[in-house]
């Protein structure tokens, strides 16, 4: 049995900060000891991605600072929100050698767990894989035909027909084929929607959980409009609760692949409205 379990969305700040009115440094000291306390048998933790708020140098000095205490060995990636400049000046040496990004391959349990970094900032929160990670994705599926895969990334392959659609992994169609040719990828884990959900993309089965930071009702978009709005205004009536603060647990064997969505905090209060002003 090969368990492991997956955090994202921390949105760190600096010292002395809040993240829309949330202390996230506290979150993450509270994940962590729930890590511990009660998956400390877990083989490995992933951290997928929106490591800090804005990329701050100090928020990933209190990121390495939070995570020192945790039991299993951690591997990490980056989201929209992280800098990878920044990021990799705290972290020296972790990014992967063939991409120049924070993509893992991670062999344990007859499994093959690959970890890709799918952070594009110049996106303005949408994600996408240099062709140099394309490749070596391939690589990595070919290498191991009859090996069960687990690809844990931070963007959302797919659009689930609410606000954030517009911040998807853009370039998703090009992921699934790579996935499908493999044949045996048993589950994609993302973050980054702040909301739990599962489903399937042209044939490939994901889900998504609520991640460390704030949480989002999953309310269509036809009933709550796009975001930006058409004169790129915020006036999204979808809620924003302080929690649960999540992590996803996974247990894979010869025969399947379960994700636990598991929270950490229970608080589900609606944030007021004008803790995200749209910019």
């Amino acid at each position: 049995m090969l368990k492991f379990v997956v955090l994202a969305d921390i949105h760190l700040v600096p010292e002395g900060k809040l993240s829309h009115g949330l202390d996230t440094y506290d979150r993450l000291e509270q994940a962590v000891t729930f890590v511990n306390d009660t998956h400390g048998d877990a083989d490995f933790v992933i951290f997928a991605g929106d490591l800090a708020d804005h990329g701050e140098a100090d928020a990933y000095a209190r990121f390495k600072t939070a995570i020192a205490p945790l039991t299993p060995q951690t591997y990490l990636t980056l989201g929209n929100h992280d800098r990878r400049p920044t990021f990799l000046e705290a972290f020296p040496g972790t990014a992967n050698g063939n991409t120049g990004c924070l993509d893992h391959v991670i062999d344990a349990g007859g499994h093959r767990v690959i970890v890709l970094d799918s952070s594009d900032p110049d996106l303005r929160g949408a994600g996408r894989f240099e062709p140099q990670q394309m490749d070596w994705l391939k690589a990595r599926l070919s290498e191991v035909p009859e090996t069960p895969v687990v690809i844990v990334l931070h963007h959302n392959i797919a659009p689930f027909s609410v606000q954030t659609d517009f911040i998807i992994l853009e370039d998703n169609a090009d992921f699934a084929e790579a996935v499908l040719a493999h044949g045996n990828v048993r589950q994609v884990i993302s973050g980054h929607v702040h909301m739990t959900t599962s489903g399937n993309y042209r044939g490939v089965p994901f889900c998504t959980f609520a991640g460390g930071h704030y949480s989002i009702e999953p309310m269509p978009s036809t009933k709550s409009g796009p975001v930006p709005s058409e004169r790129g205004q915020y006036v999204s009536p979808v809620p924003r609760r302080e929690g649960p603060g999540q992590v996803a647990v996974v247990l894979c064997d010869e025969d399947r692949v379960v994700v636990h969505m598991e929270n950490f905090l229970d608080r589900h209060l609606v944030l007021a409205p004008d803790l995200f002003a749209w910019s």
